[in-house]
């Protein structure tokens, strides 16, 4: 995969020389502000879901759908609220911004039967996010903006059963994973992703088919673009859902020479603090972060202030454990916009002498 050409090669070399001049910003939560909308079931479904099934597609099961919640469909029925969202997030201070696409594969749609979605999902997601960067980008060309494509960890786990009384039991596998990946990561690509981000990964194997099915695009493609992974550590145990600590999480992937390795979700900054540093310590290639909000109260809020939440971030920063970070659930723009005032003086972390060999 590493020997093939860049898709784009200028915006590549432009990415890296912005990663080492200075720590880049990601965006925020994409659900956080979405709720905000308080959007009932009919703005789900706009019109062309408007029965509850797609319009343009057979339907092949009795009954309408309760299409509430599935907010990667907005990309398609309400566009003007992903991109607004986008748009608020640059404005914020964020470099890069995430598709809207982190439940867009087969198996995910699936709980609403809109598996037929997933390219369109993918393709639509990107283009929403490249027509925002593309034109804040026109406004200050000094300042770059790059589309991160989405690939989220599905509702499935390769590696552990969903059956308590069936430890032998899987309800997916590796093959099925792959097929989703590489169906929604043609769609990023197309739609013109700058890079494919692996992210939320609890489960490493989910991780690795996702990372062969990129590999194998980029193959059939004859190109390639930056590959972001990026874990989580499920709980204060410090370890993923499938049992790795960080440095084995980041050794079980290295193999696929990503722009970026990282942690999100889960956890606040303050609890993530540890486990970043282990990666900063290990990793021969960038390091990423964009946490939670802190934890979640009893109500499933999240109560960190973007000062309180910057705080601890600066702090990273300071220590030299940084190259691009951002926020996950629970933050705003307000969070973004005091992250990266945060960040700003502050050296972005420095790479081992073989990442350049490796990329």
């Amino acid at each position: 995969m590493s020997m093939l050409p860049w898709l784009h090669p200028e915006r590549v070399a432009l990415l890296e020389r912005l990663l080492r001049e200075r720590i880049l910003i990601i965006d925020g939560g994409m659900g956080t502000m979405l709720q905000r909308h308080e959007l009932d079931e009919t703005a789900f479904r706009g019109e062309r879901f408007e029965a509850g099934h797609d319009s343009a597609h057979a339907h092949d099961h009795p009954g309408s759908c309760d299409l509430k919640g599935n907010n990667d469909l907005l990309t398609l029925t309400n566009p003007d609220i992903i991109r607004g969202v986008h748009e608020a997030y640059l404005e914020a201070g964020a470099d890069l911004v995430e598709t809207n696409t982190f439940n867009s594969t087969r198996i995910s749609q699936a709980d609403y039967h809109l598996e037929h979605l997933a390219y369109e999902l993918n393709l639509e997601g990107a283009r929403l996010a490249r027509a925002a960067c593309d034109a804040i980008e026109a406004k200050t060309p000094d300042k770059p903006r790059f589309v991160i494509g989405v690939l989220g960890p599905t509702s499935r786990t390769a590696s552990l059963s969903p059956d308590v009384n069936d430890p032998g039991f899987r309800n997916v596998t590796f093959e099925e994973l792959a097929l989703n990946y590489t169906e929604a990561a043609s769609g990023l690509i197309e739609g013109g992703a700058d890079i494919v981000m692996v992210e939320t990964i609890f489960d490493t194997l989910n991780a690795k088919a996702a990372l062969f099915a990129v590999s194998e695009l980029f193959h059939q493609r004859g190109t390639r673009v930056p590959v972001m992974i990026s874990g989580t550590i499920t709980d204060r145990s410090g370890r993923t859902l499938s049992g790795q600590t960080a440095e084995a999480f980041y050794y079980s992937v290295q193999h696929a020479r990503p722009l970026s390795v990282g942690l999100n979700c889960a956890l606040g900054a303050a609890d993530l603090r540890p486990h970043v540093q282990v990666l900063a310590n290990a990793a021969s290639c960038f390091v990423s972060t964009h946490p939670n909000a802190g934890l979640p109260n009893a109500f499933g809020e999240y109560d960190e202030t973007p000062e309180q939440m910057a705080s601890v971030i600066g702090g990273f920063a300071r220590d030299g454990l940084l190259n691009l970070v951002g926020g996950c659930c629970g933050t705003t723009p307000a969070h973004i916009k005091a992250i990266a005032d945060a960040v700003r003086n502050c050296a972005p972390r420095a790479l081992s002498s073989d990442h350049s060999k490796a990329a």
